[in-house]
């Protein structure tokens, strides 16, 4: 294996994929628009939810429940009869009708428990299942707070002093930048060199590398330096200028560090990309064998869901995918400032990792080079 050869041979493709707009357009698009539409388009929380308020009490504490929904995790109340409720939930104006009951205020000075009926549009479920427990603590805290002006016995016997680390303002966008990152990198990069693979077999440019005095090791090492290299910048680029940049999204950990583990994930993910290649004949079946393994690696990874709610087998089974191992250095890094200290074992598990898919990728990619001419 020659080192001059690796270096024209990783250039070749850089021109290639120069001469490919579409997949330029896919570059840039995927480390600029996709994260900041993912960061900033689809909250979790609870965000302007419409809220609908009947009022048959009209008192001070039914006014005090009314004015405490507000944004921006509600809409202003629209205050309807109890006659408009059912009407308006059916037609989807309102995910949430509060009905105060008459007499409510009374009841309650009174020492009764008197019931507040809620109305939940459940067809919106993310909004339903997590406004119905901001709305429960919110009429929960207005009621206890006018309750304590009459009573002192009211007061809660524990105070729960909260203390939230690595995001205080429990932004989402500073979770979902980081991740939609990580799954941009792991994406691109088996698709630059599969469809680099690919590429050489439609344009008939692998009878020129056999015709060439280049060994297949040679080969591949060159599409993997170089699509490893674009998508690297890209990551880079993109963690300064769009994450931290038009997000304005805080980085505790060391940036040059976190490019250290994503150069070695990018070792295994292009290596992986060379495999799948191997196997796909055309541009379309390659993007169908991308949609079987891309969906579960970048779901059970832990980017979307925390890991320990998985199953156990799921947990041990994801352990041999990369990507795994680096949403762990990622957050470790990113979110809690951790040094090489900490996140060894992640960048030990990915070099691993990366070793034996590459070695796979090469075996599979000896046996059918013949068979791309």
């Amino acid at each position: 294996m020659r080192a001059d050869n690796i270096l024209h041979l990783g250039i070749k493709e850089l021109w290639s994929l120069v001469r490919d707009p579409m997949m330029l357009v896919l570059i840039v698009y995927a480390f600029t628009a996709s994260i900041y539409t993912a960061a900033t388009a689809a909250p979790e929380t609870l965000h302007k939810a419409p809220i609908a308020i009947v009022d048959e009490d009209q008192s001070p504490l039914s006014a005090r429940i009314v004015g405490a929904f507000y944004p921006p995790y509600f809409l202003p109340p629209a205050m309807i009869t109890h006659a408009e409720m059912d009407a308006r939930m059916d037609a989807g104006l309102d995910t949430f009708a509060l009905n105060i009951p008459p007499e409510f205020q009374r009841d309650v000075l009174a020492g009764r428990t008197p019931a507040i009926q809620l109305n939940v549009d459940a067809t919106r479920v993310s909004q339903a299942f997590t406004g119905s427990g901001y709305v429960q603590t919110i009429v929960s805290q207005e009621v206890q707070a006018f309750v304590r002006r009459y009573r002192a016995d009211t007061r809660p016997p524990v105070d729960l002093a909260g203390r939230v680390r690595f995001n205080p303002e429990l932004n989402k966008s500073w979770f979902s930048a980081v991740m939609q990152l990580i799954d941009q990198v792991t994406m691109l990069s088996i698709v630059l060199t599969g469809t680099a693979l690919i590429r050489e077999r439609e344009r008939g440019t692998i009878e020129h590398l056999l015709a060439m005095p280049v060994t297949p090791i040679e080969i591949m090492t060159g599409k993997v330096w170089a699509m490893g290299l674009v998508v690297l910048a890209a990551c880079a680029f993109s963690l300064t200028v769009v994450v931290q940049g038009l997000l304005s999204v805080p980085i505790q950990g060391s940036i040059p560090l976190f490019l250290c583990g994503a150069a070695l994930h990018l070792f295994a993910t292009t290596s992986m990309g060379i495999f799948m290649g191997t196997f796909a004949r055309s541009m379309p079946q390659f993007g169908l064998l991308l949609m079987l393994v891309l969906l579960p690696l970048q779901m059970l990874s832990g980017g979307s869901t925390p890991r320990e709610s998985m199953p156990e087998w799921v947990q041990r089974v994801m352990l041999a995918a990369p990507n795994t191992h680096f949403v762990m250095l990622a957050q470790g890094i990113l979110y809690r400032g951790a040094g090489l200290t900490v996140v060894w074992p992640q960048f030990l598990a990915i070099t691993l990792i990366g070793a034996i898919f590459f070695n796979i990728a090469l075996a599979r990619f000896r046996k059918t080079i013949g068979t791309m001419v």
